[in-house]
C-alpha cells in the first residue's frame, strides 16, 4: 500500500475529513488537499505531523500488518513487567491467569 492509500485508509477508518486532519495535524488545509489531489507524497515532517494527529507512531504508519497500540495505560505494564525477575514474572502471569478464567 502506498503512502496516499494508507493515509485515505486512515482517514475512513477514523471517520475524518482533510479539514479535521488538518486541524488535528496543525498542518494548512491546502498542505492536507495537495496530498490528496494532486496525489503528492508528503514530507516526512508533514507524515510525522499527520501520525501525530492520529495518535501513532511512523512505525505504526507503515507497519502493513497487525501492531499493538501502546497506550500508556499498556506501556506502564510493560515497563513494570520488564524489571520484574523471571519467578516474578511467573507468578504474575499465574495471577492474570487465574483472574481471567474466573
Amino acid at each position: 500500500m502506498d503512502t496516499n492509500e494508507r493515509l485515505k485508509q486512515m482517514l475512513t477508518e477514523r471517520g475524518w475529513t482533510e479539514y479535521k486532519l488538518s486541524k488535528m495535524s496543525g498542518l494548512s488545509e491546502s498542505t492536507v488537499g495537495n496530498i490528496f489531489r494532486r496525489n503528492t507524497v508528503p514530507s516526512v515532517i508533514t507524515l510525522e505531523a499527520i501520525c501525530k494527529a492520529f495518535g501513532i507512531t511512523l512505525s505504526q504508519f507503515f507497519c502493513e500488518s497487525n501492531m499493538v497500540e501502546l497506550t500508556p495505560e499498556l506501556q506502564e505494564l510493560f515497563d513494570s513487567w520488564s524489571i520484574l525477575t523471571p519467578e516474578q514474572k511467573n507468578a504474575a502471569l499465574q495471577m492474570i491467569k487465574a483472574m481471567h478464567s474466573d
